[in-house]
This record gives C-alpha cells, structure tokens and sequence, in this order.
C-alpha cells in the first residue's frame, strides 16, 4: 500500500500542472463514473491546490469541491507529459486531469470520490484520522494522546499502522521507524515511553519527507525487506514475521531492537 511519503510525492508532481489553474480536459473513463457527471461539474473551475493528510490525497477546486482519493492497496497516480507511455493500461485509468502538456491519471483507485469541503470537514473516516506523520508541524501531543488511548497490550509495531494513531505511516515505514529508535516492534504500548514513541516519528519523518520531496526510489532501507541480511546498525542478522490481525509482515534486528 502507498504510504504517507508516496502520497506526497504524488502531490508534489500534481501542483505544478494542477494548482492554481483550469484543467484543460477532465476525464472519468471507468464505467464506475459514468454517471457522476464530475467533468460537467467541476468544467472551468481551478485548482486551488492539492492537500495530502496520511495517505489521502485531496484535489480542492474552488466553489468548494473536493477530489478525494486514497489508493489502498492497487491504486497509483501518475504525471506524465500527453502522449507519454502511461504506466499501467489506459482500461485502468479512473481519472485523467488534463492541462497544458502535461496529464495527471489514477489508476485502479478504490477510493476515488467527489465531495464538498463542507462534507470533507465532517467525514468521520476522515476526522477519525490521527495527526498527519507529514504535516509541517506534527502534533505529537495528538499522537500520544491516541496512542494512549489504544490497548496497552497491543504491539507498538502494529498501534503504528492504524491511521486513528498516526496518519501516513504503513508497513514500511513502522519497520523503520521501530529500527531507527531500535524499538522492538513487539513490546508492548504499556512499555513504550513517550520519549520512545516519539523517537520513532522523530527519526522517520526526515526521511520520509524527503521521499516525498524527490521520490521513494532515493530512499534506502535499513530492515524492511531485508531478513536474513545483517542489520545496518549491529551486524545481526535481521528477522521478520507476520503481525497484527492482517499479519502485515514486520522487519527487525533482535540484535539492537530491544
């Protein structure tokens, strides 16, 4: 599943063709949107910019309406310039946002629907989010708070993937933000101090920022898919095993994650 930092490297190629201007074409090819008549509704409105909150992605068109995307597991934006090779078949294509030389597509989007801010304000899938792990501020008061508030048994690798705790951070990320803290992403909530929780933030959030800034290809992981090879830090051998209800694989270094 794309996280956080894909979200916002997404929204990082989309603002300069789309922010501040009128697309030239937009276009719903998926038969799921036939009906919705959103290139009728949104024809001549700008772009007033584009949001990300976790692994949301919002486009905001003035006259308050809202694109609201998340892409689970299969979805994928692209930016490419018209006539481009696309990277996925254009069957798959749910969205196309044409201006200039340039398109914006989603594809195989799951979540992809049309509201008004009023409604995006009191959406409770959207309020119930926890703080933003890629807001320019983030409000580790917020975060503790909610981590406070969940089962105290429960594993601090798996509280870190539930987006009521913390927005934008997925199963990549909770493996090295428990590394980077050498965290143990067995232990407990009820064994995890403040300093600690926040050290895991702390210590992902630069590079996940930068992966939204220039890309998750510059990113280079420490443990996530790297069981069996040494660990970067203490030259144990990193393990890995399935966790959480979804059994979501988890990477660690029993060696310096304690």
């Amino acid at each position: 599943m794309p996280e956080g930092d894909s979200i916002l490297w997404a929204a990082t190629r989309m603002r300069p063709v789309l922010a501040g201007a009128v697309p030239d074409a937009i276009e719903t090819p998926h038969p799921r949107h036939l009906l919705d008549r959103w290139p009728e509704r949104l024809s001549g409105r700008a772009v007033e910019r584009v949001d990300t909150h976790g692994k949301n992605l919002f486009v905001v068109f003035e006259g308050g309406l809202v694109l609201h995307s998340h892409l689970r597991m299969t979805g994928a934006w692209d930016v490419r310039p018209v006539g481009g090779r696309w990277i996925r078949s254009p069957r798959r294509a749910w969205l196309l946002l044409r201006r200039g030389d340039s398109e914006v597509i989603q594809f195989d989007g799951p979540v992809l629907e049309l509201m008004t801010g009023g409604r995006r304000r009191f959406d409770q899938r959207l309020a119930g989010l926890g703080p933003d792990v890629l807001a320019p501020s983030f409000d580790d008061r917020r975060f503790l708070a909610r981590l406070r508030a969940d089962d105290p048994t429960r594993a601090i690798g798996d509280a870190l993937i539930d987006q009521r705790n913390v927005a934008g951070i997925g199963n990549i990320w909770k493996a090295e933000g428990c590394w980077e803290a050498a965290i143990d992403p067995w232990r407990p909530l009820s064994g995890v101090s403040d300093e600690q929780a926040r050290a895991v933030v702390d210590g992902i959030r630069p590079r996940m920022l930068e992966s939204g800034r220039r890309g998750p290809r510059f990113i280079r992981a420490r443990v996530y898919r790297r069981g069996g090879m040494p660990c970067p830090r203490c030259g144990a051998a990193v393990r890995s095993a399935g966790q959480g209800d979804a059994n979501r694989i988890t990477y660690w270094c029993p060696g310096c994650q304690r």
